[in-house]
Parts: structure tokens; sequence; C-alpha cells
């Protein structure tokens, strides 16, 4: 008979967790990130009550750091107990964040359901459900901080009918934005044998390897600042499988389950249509709204980021202007149902460029430009100019840092070099 079930793979919940690099915050707002992280775990609970999961996995930094909070302890002991009550198994291996040996434990009377790998060796653990074996979770915890033994080497898959889980704390192919602990390879993971890597430590979600083995991280539960790996969308995955007749078993089906209670997005505006900083305040906040409509129920943390040329670029460039904006748009985002919380506006805008009065002038800037649209009109004569200025290059040891010329965009090259330099000589002129 053929015994299809479910689990969730949840990794680096880091509960109770302080979020970094967000500056002053309003007294609401950070009350409501306090307990993102908290509230997060709670819903990875109750999906897996309302999915009838088997079993849950944590894949290391279930706390933020070795002197765990009695917060984050109350309520991950709270929450497992409410998984005890419907007879769903909680594995855990502990990370660099929460180091076993570095760990202090103040609830010593947790339910029977949870299973804290150790440090020593790669220990199994079965699941059972009426009767049939439906997995065999192996794992191991860091004993310290800094590990930098291969441990995925210790893993081998035992004979016995079910599906095979690895449940781990590492670095596979040592992913840039994150510490090397326990680094490992891909071919290291599939020579253990087993059927799904559950994995954590990197905060992105991501598939390594679908099938054969499967090599998932989930990302962390709820995103920590506005880093690119923890900013979008924030969750566990849950995994479908099947144990047929014969024992034998496979990973059907995954999916990834949003639970982040506090999301941290990026705005990306232009400024090319925008006339004035009222203009560029209406237009953010319009799109602000968009995106609650896109994350809906969560609290957002907007990250703005402007760019192009227009003439509200000199508004933005005097002093204290983005400043303003910035109280400006926090002010009126109290109007937008939830929690929107503008956390900082950067520029990389640039002047309207008129070039007709910059012709009429007669200076070097009109020079300059006129020179560029001789060369735009002549790539033979362009082409000539950059050989011999490569050729003086190339006799000062810089030839092994030059492209072949013909692999350049000359047109993108030149619009980009009159666009900077007449930006320098107007920024000059108008001082």
């Amino acid at each position: 008979m053929m015994t299809r079930f479910r689990f969730l793979h949840a990794a680096d919940l880091h509960l109770d967790t302080p979020f970094e690099g967000l500056g002053r915050l309003a007294p609401r707002v950070a009350a409501r990130l306090r307990n993102a992280s908290l509230d997060a775990f709670d819903d990875l609970v109750q999906v897996a009550l309302d999915y009838d999961a088997a079993f849950v996995v944590i894949a290391g930094d279930l706390y933020d750091g070795a002197q765990r909070g009695i917060r984050a302890q109350l309520r991950f002991a709270r929450g497992v107990r409410r998984l005890a009550e419907r007879g769903v198994q909680v594995f855990v291996v502990h990370g660099n964040h929460d180091p076993l040996d570095e760990g202090w434990q103040a609830i010593r009377d947790l339910p029977p359901n949870l299973t804290i790998f150790g440090a020593e060796r790669v220990t199994t653990t079965s699941v059972e459900r009426n009767g049939r074996t439906l997995a065999h979770v192996y794992g191991i915890s860091y004993a310290r901080r800094d590990v930098v033994e291969n441990l995925s080497l210790r893993f081998r898959r035992m004979e016995a009918p079910g599906l095979h889980i690895g449940l781990l704390h590492c670095n596979v192919g040592l992913q840039e934005g994150h510490a090397s602990y326990s680094p490992c390879s891909e071919e290291d993971l599939r020579r253990a044998g087993l059927d799904y890597w559950a994995l954590g430590h990197i905060h992105r979600r991501q598939v390594i390897a679908n099938g054969h083995p499967w090599i998932v991280y989930p990302g962390n539960l709820q995103g920590r600042s506005t880093k690119a790996s923890e900013a979008g969308p924030k969750g566990a995955i849950l995994v479908e499988a099947v144990v047929d007749a014969d024992g034998s078993a496979r990973v059907e089906n995954l999916d990834f389950v949003p639970l982040d209670r506090a999301r941290f997005v990026r705005l990306d505006l232009g400024i090319a249509a925008v006339a004035d900083l009222p203009a560029l305040e209406a237009l953010i906040l319009q799109d602000a709204a968009r995106l609650q409509a896109e994350h809906a129920g969560r609290d957002l943390l907007v990250r703005v980021m402007l760019d192009g040329r227009g003439p509200v670029h000199r508004d933005l460039q005097r002093p204290g202007a983005r400043h303003a904006l910035l109280d400006s748009l926090r002010e009126q985002a109290d109007q937008l149902p939830g929690l929107v919380w503008f956390d900082q506006i950067e520029t990389a805008t640039r002047g309207a460029l008129d070039r007709e009065p910059i012709l009429r002038r007669g200076d070097f800037s009109s020079e300059l430009i006129r020179t560029a649209e001789l060369l735009a009109s002549d790539p033979e004569q362009f082409h000539a100019l950059l050989e011999e200025r490569a050729l003086v290059l190339r006799k000062v040891r810089l030839q092994h840092w030059l492209p072949e010329l013909d692999t350049w965009d000359w047109d993108g090259l030149l619009r980009e070099a009159e666009e900077k330099a007449l930006d320098l000589l107007e920024e000059e002129r108008e001082r």
C-alpha cells in the first residue's frame, strides 16, 4: 500500500532576532518588528497543523545567539507542545549562531516529540505513523560556532524502508555572503546516498538539486535587513513525499510557504518624468500601495532606489532634501492600510541634459558634444582613434586588462563617456 505524507523544512529562524541596519524606528514599528520572528514561528506551527504534517525539520540557527533569550525559548517550547498534541515530531540541529556547547537552556522539560541532535556524531531518528515507517532523519549539531569540518562526510544511508533525510547547517559550494561553516560540495552530499538534504545557513531560498537527491535551502523564516539575501518573501518548504508498498520512498513535490510577518522590499524608480519633490513623493506612495497589494498581509520595510535623469535631481541634491522627503513619506505612510516603513532613500540620479542650449553657448561643453557627434557619425575614424589610444596603454603593460576592441559596445561607451563628462562640466559651471 502506498502512503503519502508531508513534512515542513525550515531553517535559520533566529528567534527574537534584532533587525539590522534600520536606524531610528517609530515605536509602533519597532514593537511590530520585535515580535516578527516569533510570530513567524507561530505561523510555521499552524501550517504544520493545517497541512497535517508528519514532522518538522529545523536546519540550524533556531536562536539568534548563544545567549538564547527567554522570550525565544518560551515561544519555541509553546509551539513544540502544540505540535506534540497532534503527534507532530520536531527535529532540530543547532548551527553557528546557537551552538550546543555555548548555549543556555532555560527550559529543561521539553515534550518527547522534540529531537535535538547532538554534536558528537550523526544520529538517526525514525518517523512512524499508523504503524508505517515514513522517514529516517539524520542530523548533527554544531558544538561550537566555528565549525570548519565538512560534516556532510559523516552521513551514510542505512538500509531501511522510508525516506532518508539529512539535516545539516552548512555552506554548499562556498556561497558568497555567508561564512564557510561546514563547507561541502554537491558531490559530498550525493555520496551519502540520502533522498533529501534539509539544509540551513544560506538565507536565500534555493533548490540546488531537484532529485537523486534533493538538496534544498528554504532560506530564513523572517528577513532581518535590507540586504539582498534578506529581502523578499521568506518562509518554509512544504515537502510532499510517498512511501511505496515495497518501502521505497520519493519526494513528489515542494511548495514554498511564505511565513514572514515583515518583508523587506526594494522600490526602484526612475525620475525622468518627475517634475518636482511633491510629484516624486506621490509616485513613491502610489508604488508603495501597489507593493502592499502584491505582498498582501505583510508589514513592509521599503528601501527606495532612485535613478535616471530628470529635473528633480537638483532638488534631491539640496542639503537635507532626502531626509525631509523620507520623514514626509513616513508620515504619509500612516494613511496606507497596514504597516509601511520607508527605511531609506538612495539615489543614483543625474540632472537632465538639454543639449541645444549647451551647443549655442560655444564653450568647452558644446565642443565636447560636437566631437562626440562627429565620432558617432564616423565609426571608422572612431575605431582608428581607439586603436591609437590602446597602443599607448598596451605599452605600459595594461594589455592583459584590455579585451579585444571588437567586443566592446562602442556606441554605448561613447554615449556614457559624453554624459559623464557633461555632468561634471555642468556641475562645475553651476558652482
